[in-house]
């Protein structure tokens, strides 16, 4: 099996080479392209989730849906729809992009830091999907009412891009409120 790979960026998102997904991850990661998913029912849920407590790097905080890296000349409507299938058993969800532009830098209490360019999209799907979490990648995964998605923004053991994320999404309003912003202002590494 081939090792996972990120795509490298320049500070205008530009690809600029890859590199090992792993051994990339550490306390000079460099900056990378990246993606966030909260899934959305048509009833306003959205699926939070915990990452798993054997994951390296943030282990068990409590973050959107999911999250991954696009492969090297892989769309990131093609990546979000592989992570959804390989992390919580989700097929058929209708994506849009809604913060396209979002970056940002954190750093673990192992002194790990993430640094990625991540479009952040919703995955539209009905009532009462089926969800099956890879253990591996999700310790938990639950529907939440927005309200509740809003105050784990005040919690320690949400992540930092959560917050982050939270802190643009809820002046949109509500998850199934939120705009589609289009492919246009995706990083130039990465089509639609």
């Amino acid at each position: 099996m081939r090792e996972e790979e990120i795509v490298l960026l320049n500070a205008d998102d530009e690809a600029v080479g890859t590199a090992p997904k792993a051994a990339s991850h550490h306390s000079d990661t460099p900056y990378h392209l990246a993606f966030s998913c909260y899934v959305v029912d048509t009833e306003g849920r959205v699926l939070i989730t915990r990452r798993a407590l054997s994951k390296r790097t943030f282990p068990g905080v409590w973050t959107g849906s999911c999250c991954g890296h696009p492969a090297p000349g892989e769309k990131l409507r093609d990546a979000v729809l592989r992570r959804l299938r390989d992390e919580l058993g989700i097929e058929g969800a209708a994506l849009t992009p809604v913060l396209p532009g979002f970056r940002y830098r954190a750093v673990a209490e192992d002194g790990t830091v993430e640094h990625e360019r991540c479009p952040v999209v919703r995955a539209t799907v009905a009532p009462g999907v089926a969800v099956a979490r890879n253990p591996e990648e999700v310790e938990d995964a639950e529907w939440w009412p927005w309200e509740r998605c809003l105050e784990l923004t005040g919690r320690p053991d949400s992540s930092l891009w959560y917050r982050l994320q939270l802190a643009e999404l809820a002046p949109l309003g509500a998850p199934l409120d939120w705009p589609d912003a289009g492919a246009a202002g995706l990083p130039p590494a990465v089509g639609w």
